[in-house]
């Protein structure tokens, strides 16, 4: 009996330690969905699936919890999806719509005693420093509750979790995708996807990416640039983010092939 209950629990384990959840945490452009003067644009409010914060993701597993992106939003963010621990934390670009909400991190040094690990690219180090610098040196009243770690091209991590890092161009900036076990790619602030990198996003599971409106924009991909990246990468499943008020859920989801859909907050994709 006892070697039964034995076998059952590894067996769990196996399957948990297997089982990976990619969350969507914010979907939304950089003022969010409604704006905070109450605005939807073309979003009916009467639709869940139109309310969005700002972009935030989180790979999820039985031993470890790796954020990207710390939005403004991040505290309803965790709190919604029931988020009880960050250990890592990847950045994507140094703007105040994927940073600002560095400082809630630090509940999660409380509860562990433990600086939580940060990966970002110089300028994004950079900034963060600037901005935030008692997270990370401290203060004569609180310790220092973030760690900088090198960003390197690949990072491998515990439960077998490979994460590549892959630049792509954002504007004037550049920004950071990620392709998880080469699985699923999450590119949420995008205008360019370098041709010498088609390659690590041909034929993908899952990607993720920014789709800020009809019209075209400087720094962000709009739907056509999309739907033209979906047909040369052709991903099994794509969901856009990202999305600015003129794109109500509903209206965008008519327009897209079946194997292309807006994403929600909320969104959880299993790996």
């Amino acid at each position: 009996m006892k070697l039964l209950k034995l076998r059952l629990k590894t067996l769990i384990n196996f399957f948990l330690i297997k089982i990976m959840r990619f969350i969507i945490l914010g979907c939304g452009s950089s003022m969010g969905v409604p704006r905070t003067d109450g605005f939807f644009g073309n979003c009916n409010p009467e639709n869940k699936k139109n309310y969005r914060t700002r972009c935030s993701a989180i790979l999820k597993s039985k031993f470890s919890n790796i954020l990207i992106d710390s939005s403004p939003d991040i505290r309803n963010q965790l709190l919604s999806n029931n988020i009880k621990n960050v250990d890592k934390v990847l950045y994507t670009h140094m703007h105040a719509d994927q940073t600002h909400g560095i400082n809630d991190l630090r509940v999660f040094y409380l509860k562990n005693q433990k600086k939580i690990a940060v990966y970002a690219d110089s300028k994004t180090k950079k900034y963060l420093l600037k901005s935030f610098s008692y997270c990370f040196k401290g203060t004569k009243s609180y310790p220092a509750t973030l760690k900088f770690f090198k960003l390197k091209k690949k990072l491998n991590f515990k439960n077998k979790i490979n994460i590549r890092t892959i630049p792509v161009k954002h504007g004037l900036i550049k920004s950071m995708s990620y392709i998880i076990n080469n699985k699923l790619a999450y590119l949420p602030d995008v205008n360019e996807i370098y041709k010498k990198d088609f390659k690590f996003f041909i034929n993908l599971e899952y990607m993720i990416i920014d789709c800020l409106r009809y019209k075209h924009h400087p720094s962000h991909f709009n739907l056509t640039d999309v739907l033209k990246i979906y047909e040369i990468l052709k991903p099994k499943k794509m969901f856009l983010t990202n999305l600015h008020s003129d794109l109500d859920y509903k209206e965008l989801l008519r327009k897209l092939p079946k194997k292309v859909k807006p994403a929600y907050d909320g969104l959880t994709l299993n790996l």
